[in-house]
């Protein structure tokens, strides 16, 4: 009988995304002088076409131990889901938004003196968002729309997301280790990268269209 880890593992290896998805047991990096790879070292990578207009890579995160002594199994308590953003980290070149829902108040506190605050209640309610000290935060708040911010809260997950190496990066806890929920973390990190797309559309930013080379799979296309 399979054990925990091989059941996620046999989970993962059947999705099929929105197009061409790859599995891997443990994600490993690309040729030399090709793009950059995306959750190198993850658990149950899927690189390719992960989601509707949405390329990049998904591994597992917040690893534990689950089962009885003796068959104790390693299974993700977590998504990772990252995908090759440069143009948005143009715009604003690192920043964090987490979900405050299981944060301890000692973690709120030491992150007080980079926190960027919107006019949405809700969503400051629900999130903490920072900067780094040398960022500055109005390119973040002129970034997020109302209607972004209110899309973000009606995410039924504990979920954060943000931009650290000109990479976009969402995180997604898990309820269950299911296919239907790998749909759906995938179908949200899909939806968030679409409309952070569509925040700089509005704000007459330059971006590149959705494709393989958010995975890694392809050089940029030239300007």
């Amino acid at each position: 009988m399979a054990d925990e880890a091989d059941k996620w593992a046999q989970t993962v290896r059947s999705c099929r995304g929105a197009g061409e998805v790859t599995y891997e047991e443990v994600g490993g990096i690309n040729p030399a002088g090709g793009p950059v790879a995306l959750c190198v070292g993850g658990s149950n990578r899927l690189t390719g076409n992960l989601a509707p207009d949405f390329w990049g890579a998904c591994c597992d995160a917040d690893e534990v131990e689950v089962g009885r002594m003796f068959s104790r199994s390693v299974v993700p308590s977590a998504l990772l889901t990252k995908a090759h953003m440069p143009d948005l980290a143009k715009v604003i070149g690192a920043f964090n938004v987490e979900s405050i829902e299981s944060r301890p108040e000692d973690f709120i506190r030491q992150r007080v003196a980079r926190k960027v605050e919107f006019e949405s209640l809700a969503f400051n309610r629900n999130f903490l968002a920072t900067v780094p000290e040398e960022y500055d935060p109005i390119a973040l708040r002129e970034l997020f729309s109302p209607g972004f911010l209110e899309w973000v809260t009606t995410i039924d997950r504990e979920i954060d997301f943000g931009v650290n190496d000109r990479q976009f990066w969402f995180t997604w806890k898990l309820r269950e280790r299911s296919g239907e929920e790998l749909k759906l973390a995938l179908a949200n990190a899909g939806e968030l990268f679409s409309r952070l797309h569509r925040e700089m559309e509005m704000e007459g930013l330059h971006h590149y269209p959705p494709g393989p080379w958010n995975a890694g799979l392809e050089p940029f296309p030239v300007d």
